[in-house]
C-alpha cells in the first residue's frame, strides 16, 4: 500500500483500478485537493494498493504517515476502470 499523488485528473473515483508503474492497483480512497485554493491544478491524493490490501485499508492496520509517497502528472496514469461498482 502507498500514497499517490496526481498531479491533474484523470477522471478516477474511489475504487477505481489504475495501470501505474506497469501493474494495476486499485484506488482504495482520494482526497482531492486545489477546488478553491492551492496549487494551480487539481492534485488528487490517492492511497493504493493490491485487491488483497483492501481489508487493511478497511481495518486502518496502516499507518498513514509511513506511506511511501510517489508524485506523477495525470498523463502517467492510465484508467482501467474509472470509479468501483457503488461509486455515485
Amino acid at each position: 500500500m502507498k500514497r499517490l499523488i496526481i498531479h491533474g485528473d484523470p477522471g478516477i473515483r474511489k475504487g477505481a483500478i489504475i495501470d501505474y508503474d506497469g501493474e494495476e492497483v486499485v484506488c482504495f480512497g482520494i482526497n482531492r485537493n486545489g477546488e478553491w485554493n492551492g496549487p494551480e491544478t487539481v492534485q488528487l491524493w490517492c492511497t493504493i494498493g493490491d485487491e488483497s490490501e483492501y481489508g487493511e485499508f478497511e481495518r486502518r492496520e496502516f499507518l498513514p504517515h509511513f506511506l511511501e509517497v510517489d508524485r506523477v502528472g495525470a498523463e502517467a496514469v492510465d484508467v482501467v476502470r474509472s470509479q468501483g461498482d457503488l461509486a455515485v
